[in-house]
């Protein structure tokens, strides 16, 4: 169909696109923003991106919005900007949303700027009660900022590829039946997957990582012994990460985690926990000795579930997107 497409929905219920984007003009819009640009910002609109390379650079704070692509690499949109290149942190991101409700399904968000860009954002995600699903996330430093405070946030089935700090931000995320995959810095430097911002221990904010698979992309497999690569280290004083039930390869420290340079009292009062994760980087015996990492026990991995950590039971069987409520 040139300016409709039938998407199966939550509960298989089929959903008519509001809008079609196609480069080759056999849709409604050639770009994804004029497409955003028609939405009415107040109930749920529904895009379809066909497959292609979009150079867009896209900010909406528009409620509702829904884009699905025809996949997480076949559908990608694509930015260059970077601090290195003159734009601030969140200036860099090649797509921000800060709308609530916001779905994105078989589509990928890159930032092409290479490590030499250093802080250059993919993905900027402000948004409550959103999901990303069978999406793709490529970047290297800071290449999905998870802002969101308090607000509740899932990735299911999603690439996220980067080198430092490639998951950050203060949102409440939990990341479902995802592969994270390690880029190759520049010399001399490290590896790091989350960096929370957490910064009152009255926040209910923190990463949880499920159900996942951590390696080395292709490009560091070969090298991978000359850096140091870590799950996360604390970005702000009451920084909260969580891995668990997750495969974890070799690429990762055997201490896991690592300190913020000049914060080393962060220690005591971040909470970093791990759960029945298996693979040769699993190991707890030469991980860190803080007073805040945590060997967790099922009960309180429990607190970090899809249904209790987000409340997801309650707002994702509507978005259509598969998920597994405990552990």
């Amino acid at each position: 169909m040139k300016n409709r497409k039938l998407l199966q929905g939550g509960g298989g219920v089929i959903i008519r696109a509001n809008a079609v984007v196609a480069k080759d003009g056999t849709g409604n819009y050639e770009t994804i923003s004029a497409a955003i640009a028609a939405a009415p910002g107040r109930s749920r609109f529904v895009i379809y991106v066909k497959a292609g390379v979009y150079n867009e650079k896209i900010h909406t704070n528009k409620d509702g919005i829904t884009l699905v692509g025809d996949g997480k690499y076949a559908t990608v949109i694509v930015g260059r900007d970077s601090v290195n290149g003159g734009s601030t942190m969140p200036g860099s991101a090649t797509f921000t949303i800060t709308g609530d409700g916001f779905i994105a399904r078989d589509i990928g968000f890159q930032n092409t700027a290479g490590p030499a860009g250093e802080q250059a954002v993919a993905l900027y995600a402000a948004s409550d009660h959103s999901v990303f699903y069978r999406c793709s996330m490529t970047g290297y430093q800071d290449t999905l900022y998870a802002l969101a405070l308090a607000l509740r946030q899932f990735y299911r089935e999603c690439d996220i590829s980067g080198t430092i700090d490639f998951i950050f931000g203060n949102a409440a995320a939990v990341f479902q039946n995802c592969n994270i995959l390690l880029r190759r810095p520049r010399p001399g430097n490290s590896n790091v997957v989350f960096a929370n911002g957490r910064t009152d221990p009255g926040q209910t904010t923190g990463f949880s990582l499920q159900a996942s698979r951590i390696s080395a992309a292709s490009d560091l497999a070969p090298v991978k012994s000359n850096f140091d690569c870590y799950l996360g280290r604390p970005w702000k004083q009451y920084s909260r990460a969580v891995v668990m039930q997750s495969s974890i390869d070799p690429t990762i420290s055997s201490k896991g985690w690592a300190e913020w340079p000049g914060q080393g009292s962060f220690s005591k009062t971040l909470y970093f926990g791990e759960f029945s994760n298996s693979g040769p980087g699993a190991g707890m015996s030469g991980r860190v000795k803080w007073a805040g990492f945590h060997a967790l026990g099922p009960q309180e991995a429990a607190k970090f579930t899809v249904g209790n950590f987000i409340a997801g039971s309650s707002w994702l069987p509507s978005t259509g997107v598969t998920f597994i409520a405990g552990l």
